[in-house]
């Protein structure tokens, strides 16, 4: 469904941006403007500010901004046809539809929920196998109703029968994968199976799921084919039911299947969904984050399930997403284990679920004998080379982690995840990396040399007193963000980078944050402190050089030639010292 540009517009004349966001932040006028908590990330100081006059949001805190209907869709976790719908409902304007595709998607919809209603009747209304089946497993009635769990029966053609009795075509039928054709004979494509009807986040019936109820019937699970209202990589099974209680709870619990997913709804978890097929998708990533960033994948244990979170963990991770593994115990799946040992019990799993780091570490690890040295080697690389993937603060974690172990030295795993990244630059030569700083704000600039000392302190904090010393950092923002980390230590005895920062602007936080990301662990702390100083040093050699050269120039025919000789002296002991720091550089 789409709306015309010209009811949208409407819909924009009539409503006012600080009155929508007053109804879900408190607002205080600040001159021209309104001032508020920011509702999409945790501040103290308000640094959310409402424009009258534009119509408009920002946040200075986290960046977030927008016009109105932005604001709906990301408060409430719509997309935009459902925010526009929402906020025209509210202000009473009249919406049109555009005369294109929507209206001519309607009717598919309308043939879906038809088809549904039917399989929903004769689910209910006489005994058949699917009813019996879906009760042996132990689904109650409210729960089969909430999600409309319907049969189809075995004869060929009860669904086009009915279908096309009501007026529906049967080229549509055929194109939504309700009816196949044959030799001019049409016939039914689910038979003799129980019906999951796949619903969109907007209620709309987009497809079908049918599992074999007698063994001999293959395939087990058959689907709708994709069409032009139904795409497989753009849709999770139960979202419609899972995407408030996600956002509400802060995360989505992603299982394989129909089944799992009704089965973990009834036992109370509510945030719960089923990507429609066996690999989550980049699409279904995206869907996801509209209503969470946390991810807890709930595959099967076996060989296929652990593959699958493998691969649902690179795409959620490539999607922002932070994502955890839980594996069910004693080989149960989901379904099976919160029907046996209870709600409690599944969340207990849920507690437990590995992050990305440590989920990828075991995972390779069971592919490696550890007590074979060549193999255990081959394993360390692939570790070097999964944590290149994590953030700077999680591969500080997990490089702990996994040298503990397998039982290697930090700075042996950090030099290999240096030598892989140095083998995966292309062979022309990287221009360096500039300077970490904020366009257009002087204040901000600081030296690459201040960023790899700045490093150095959140990996060990022990170098502070001998940063402080040798007076490594000039700049004040070098400064600012050196005394958070220094206050940290001092009060707590050890660092906390997420404490440390918390009391920052936001502009310095960002810095802290640019600088971890660009500069990866070093191997050797020792090495790249000793470096620092002696970049230092050189700097001020140099500097003596230029002013003694300038000196000799002004000098010449004017100062005595003893005076000349001392400059001329002092011009090559400060080459000596050079050449000896670089040497050691």
């Amino acid at each position: 469904m789409a709306f015309t540009k010209a009811s949208v517009a409407e819909l924009k004349e009539r409503i006012n941006i600080v009155d929508v966001v007053g109804r879900a932040v408190p607002l205080k006028k600040a001159g021209s403007n309104y001032k508020g908590v920011c509702p999409f990330h945790k501040e103290k100081t308000p640094s959310f500010s409402v424009s009258e006059q534009r119509q408009s949001f920002h946040c200075f805190g986290c960046g977030v901004g927008g016009d109105a209907i932005g604001f709906v869709q990301k408060f409430y976790n719509l997309d935009f046809n459902e925010a526009v719908e929402r906020l025209a409902g509210e202000y009473g304007v009249t919406l049109e539809k555009t005369r294109s595709s929507g209206e001519d998607l309607n009717i598919y919809y309308e043939i879906n929920q038809a088809a549904a209603k039917f399989f929903y009747r004769s689910f209910t209304e006489k005994a058949n196998k699917g009813y019996t089946y879906m009760k042996k497993r132990g689904i109650r009635p409210d729960i089969l109703k909430k999600f409309g769990v319907g049969y189809a029966d075995a004869e060929w053609d009860s669904l086009y029968r009915h279908l096309t009795g009501l007026g529906y075509e049967q080229e549509k039928l055929i194109e939504l994968g309700l009816v196949s054709e044959k030799n001019g004979k049409c016939y039914d494509k689910f038979r003799n199976r129980v019906i999951f009807p796949i619903i969109n986040v907007r209620g709309k019936v987009i497809g079908f799921g049918g599992r074999a109820i007698d063994p001999n019937d293959n395939p087990k699970y058959l689907n709708s084919p994709e069409s032009r209202i139904f795409l497989k990589k753009d849709n999770l099974y139960g979202l419609n039911f899972a995407k408030g209680p996600a956002a509400k709870e802060g995360f989505i619990i992603l299982v394989e299947g129909y089944m799992d997913t009704i089965g973990v709804y009834q036992g109370g978890i509510e945030n719960v969904a089923a990507s429609l097929g066996t690999a989550l998708t980049e699409n279904q990533a995206k869907l996801i984050k509209r209503y969470t960033e946390n991810v807890v994948l709930s595959y099967d244990a076996d060989n296929a399930g652990r593959a699958a979170a493998m691969r649902g963990m690179d795409i959620l991770k490539a999607a922002d997403c932070k994502v955890r593994v839980m594996h069910v115990t004693d080989g149960k799946d989901p379904d099976e284990f919160i029907r046996k040992e209870g709600r409690e019990a599944f969340r207990k799993l849920l507690d437990q679920a590995m992050p990305f780091g440590a989920y990828k570490i075991e995972a390779i690890k069971r592919d490696y004998d550890l007590t074979d040295n060549e193999q255990k080697i081959a394993c360390l690389k692939k570790i070097a080379g999964m944590l290149r993937q994590l953030t700077p603060v999680e591969q500080d974690v997990y490089i702990k982690e996994a040298a503990k172990q397998l039982q290697v030295a930090e700075s042996a795993l950090a030099m290999e995840m240096r030598r892989v990244k140095e083998a995966e630059k292309p062979p022309a030569r990287e221009p360096a990396p500039p300077e970490a700083e904020t366009p257009g704000k002087e204040r901000l600039k600081i030296t690459r040399l201040e960023a790899d000392v700045l490093r150095l302190v959140t990996l060990n904090e022990a170098f502070i007193q001998r940063i402080e010393e040798a007076g490594l950092l000039k700049s004040p923002a070098a400064g600012k963000i050196f005394a958070a980390l220094e206050e940290d230590v001092q009060a707590n005895a050890s660092l906390d980078l997420t404490r440390a920062a918390s009391p920052l602007e936001p502009e310095y936080r960002a810095l802290l944050t640019e600088i971890l990301e660009k500069i990866p662990p070093a191997a050797d702390e020792e090495k790249v402190f000793q470096a620092c100083l002696a970049t230092v040093r050189k700097r001020a050699l140099e500097k003596e050089r230029k002013e003694l050269n300038e000196q000799l120039e002004l000098a010449e025919g004017v100062a005595s030639e003893e005076e000349t000789r001392r400059i001329m002296e002092r011009i090559l002991e400060i080459d000596k010292e050079i050449a000896e720091v670089k040497s050691k550089r």
